[in-house]
């Protein structure tokens, strides 16, 4: 009865997706709420999520030639204020310090929303010349932004984060670097987290305050919303003009460096939940999940049966990430909690098993009960969750594209953003105005223009002028 009551915690998927989200990340412990409104408590269970995350990232990263530094977490007011198109994006959400212990500021202090003030000011003490660039760095923080609604993971007001701020010599680096670090992102998502995603640009009134250019990675979530899930920012020589980041170059000309700024964040975990669990909690890819592989035993009262399944751990975590539940709940309950915590593969033995050499994995992601030979079991389990991997991203990519469709006209992609949730291709006259009518009218955004386009239409889907892009659109979280 325990196990059973532990599933029915969860709300159904298709009859409340926001509180099934809710009940995912309260009953898998990946987080709780914090007594400051909007924050939260990032448990065990989750911060493993994001530890794998943030590992598998940075070496990444640093295959690229990426450095990791940190900046402080206070931002003097002056120096926030010198972009203004910057400091205006970020106005409404900033949190401020008044005072230092008991003593007023002489003046106030932002908690970083982000840091590319805090980047140029360095990099204007720190750079001189041709030779000190490129300059690529990153760093791993929290950000606070003070945000009117909130969701675990989703929007909090304080989150966890990377962000790259690089400076180059010339624009085509810069350019460069904002494609290479949007590439290293998609390629994440899809190979770790079994999450395709489509990659393009902005629009003007989507990109970041302050840019030239962003860059996104759109994935679509089992609600059919849109997901931000990585963005790359151009700034060409902006920031460095209003801060003053200047080099001499090899004609010994004072120029002004190009810079980038590209981040993800823990959203990329309300990602995966919303990407692949199911009605009896997470569902995790092997190659993020903090554990791979757990060992139950089946009637551990019987004699040899705890000992067995202690044997096969030991063997299990000398490949893989494994954990061995020997507690003295009933199996049902053990099935149930691992299950909920998303394990890819879960290995049963019992005295029947031991009889005839062999245990039972179960697939987290399908169900599906395979009998394998306990001398193999190493091997079959690495081949296993090489499968899961696999199979978990063809269905995500499977549901992408079930789930995009194609507008020619108004009316047709007015029905399809109210009764059909998914991604919508239609084409746009590039006017902010038919962006604005969108959003108002049927609450969709545009989620980037893909670098794959198609003319699917030679007139814009809102105003019917001629086009000028295809953009995919969407309701967001």
């Amino acid at each position: 009865m325990a196990d059973k009551k532990l599933v029915e915690q969860i709300t159904s998927r298709e009859e409340d997706f926001a509180q099934w989200y809710t009940d995912i990340v309260k009953k898998a412990e990946l987080m709780d709420y914090a007594s400051v409104k909007g924050f939260m408590v990032i448990k065990p269970a989750g911060y493993a999520i994001w530890e794998n995350i943030q590992k598998e990232l940075d070496r990444r990263f640093k295959e690229t030639g990426v450095e990791n530094v940190y900046m402080p977490l206070l931002i003097p007011e002056s120096l926030l204020n010198k972009e203004a198109e910057h400091v205006e994006g970020f106005a409404p959400e900033v949190a401020w310090v008044t005072h230092g212990g008991l003593e007023p500021l002489q003046e106030r202090l932002c908690i970083r929303p982000t840091s590319e003030t805090l980047f140029c000011d360095f990099y204007s003490k720190d750079i001189h010349s041709y030779r000190d660039l490129p300059r690529v760095y990153n760093q791993w923080c929290s950000v606070v932004r003070w945000e009117k609604e909130t969701r675990p993971f989703l929007r909090s007001r304080e989150f966890l984060w990377q962000e790259g701020h690089t400076a180059h010599a010339t624009a085509e680096d810069a350019q460069a670097r904002t494609i290479q670090m949007l590439n290293v992102y998609a390629d994440f998502c899809e190979e770790v987290l079994a999450i395709p995603v489509i990659k393009g640009q902005k629009t003007e009134k989507e990109k970041f305050a302050g840019a030239i250019a962003t860059y996104t990675i759109e994935a679509l979530m089992h609600d059919g919303k849109a997901l931000q899930s990585g963005t790359s920012h151009n700034f060409g020589d902006g920031f460095a003009k209003a801060y003053d980041v200047t080099f001499a170059d090899r004609d010994n000309q004072l120029k002004h460096v190009h810079q980038t700024s590209w981040g993800v964040s823990t959203r990329l975990i309300g990602g995966l939940i919303m990407v692949h669990g199911d009605d009896s909690g997470l569902v995790l890819p092997p190659r993020i999940a903090p554990t791979q592989v757990i060992v139950i035993p089946v009637a551990a009262h019987r004699p040899g049966v705890s000992e067995k399944a202690e044997e096969l751990y030991t063997r299990l975590k000398g490949r893989f990430s494994a954990k061995l539940d020997n507690s003295d709940k009933s199996p049902g309950f053990k099935f149930a909690e691992a299950e909920m915590r998303g394990i890819p593969v879960r290995v049963e033995i019992g005295p029947k098993d031991m009889e005839v050499n062999k245990a039972v994995l179960v697939r987290r992601d399908t169900r599906e009960k395979i009998e394998v030979s306990l001398d193999d079991l190493e091997e079959e389990v690495g081949k296993l969750l090489e499968v899961i991997q696999h199979d978990m991203l063809e269905r995500a990519r499977t549901f992408l594209n079930t789930h995009t469709y194609t507008a020619s006209d108004y009316e047709e992609f007015k029905d399809i953003i109210e009764n059909r949730p998914g991604f919508v291709k239609a084409m746009w006259c590039g006017d902010r105005a038919c962006e604005d009518k969108i959003k108002e009218e049927l609450a969709a955004t545009s989620r980037c223009m893909p670098f794959e386009q198609e003319e699917i239409g030679k007139t814009c889907v809102c105003c019917g002028r001629p086009a000028k892009a295809m953009v995919i659109w969407g309701r967001a979280y």
